[in-house]
């Protein structure tokens, strides 16, 4: 529960709850090395006002853990879906990658003599980096497209054979990116597992709890972004062309 001090320390703020470090960050304040100042000290430095910083932290408490909000996604028709994968969990890890690839470099470089699985945990991110980025690319640029098209095609040519695509059939798509699900999920189980499920050590600075916040976010984020692919999307795609070339 938040409690309005202002002379309660950046760094206590950060420490009670690490996400608040979003805030901290998108401010320009140094929660990490200058988190011995006070919030009012803070804000006077960087000429903010303390009450509508005190609403930001506010806003960011009351977000879901994994910043994302409830959807009944079979329920929603598979152009809909995409749209919100794209506009929910794409635009999410568009935003939070770069983010993290900062932090998992900076923590490793200060503290990977202390702890050397930091550096492990560097190398997983980096290639869980690499493995979505052009997934996400994939995705909107080739198989969330064909969707689309397929469901443009029922519902205005409902009687008239779907027309071949390059692809072939949409299960060749499907079946590479279940293939990258399947290498992101391993890339964040190491990171879990390197990091004994994202628990801070006593000596971790704010930096370094801050980024176990993200990367456990980022895990919660990821495991409902594939099961809307994974369970819905992709099930109901492959079932919709099958349809498709039967009339």
């Amino acid at each position: 529960m938040l409690v309005k001090d202002d002379a309660i320390t950046i760094g206590q703020l950060v420490r009670e709850c690490p996400r608040r470090a979003r805030v901290f960050e998108d401010l320009k304040i140094d929660y990490c090395c200058g988190g011995k100042l006070s919030l009012q000290e803070a804000c006077q430095k960087r000429g903010l006002n303390v009450v509508t910083v005190w609403e930001q932290l506010e806003s960011e408490d009351s977000m879901n853990r994994d910043g994302s909000e409830y959807i009944d996604s079979d329920a929603m028709s598979l152009t809909k879906l995409c749209d919100h994968i794209e506009q929910t969990h794409h635009a999410y890890l568009k935003a939070e990658l770069p983010r993290l690839d900062q932090m998992t470099a900076k923590v490793a470089k200060v503290h990977g003599g202390e702890d050397p699985r930091l550096l492990q945990v560097r190398h997983s991110f980096e290639a869980l980096r690499a493995e979505l980025e052009p997934h996400m690319m994939k995705e909107e640029v080739i198989l969330f497209p064909m969707i689309r098209k397929m469901e443009v095609h029922r519902d205005q040519n409902p009687d008239q054979p779907l027309p071949a695509s390059h692809c072939g059939t949409i299960r060749n798509p499907i079946r590479q990116m279940l293939l990258e699900h399947d290498h992101a999920g391993d890339a964040l189980h190491a990171i879990a597992e390197l990091t004994d499920q994202y628990t801070a050590p006593d000596w971790a600075c704010n930096t370094y709890r801050a980024m176990l916040d993200a990367l456990q976010t980022l895990q919660l984020n990821m495991h409902q972004h594939v099961h809307k692919e994974n369970n819905v999307l992709f099930i109901k795609a492959a079932e919709l062309e099958e349809q498709l070339q039967i009339v």
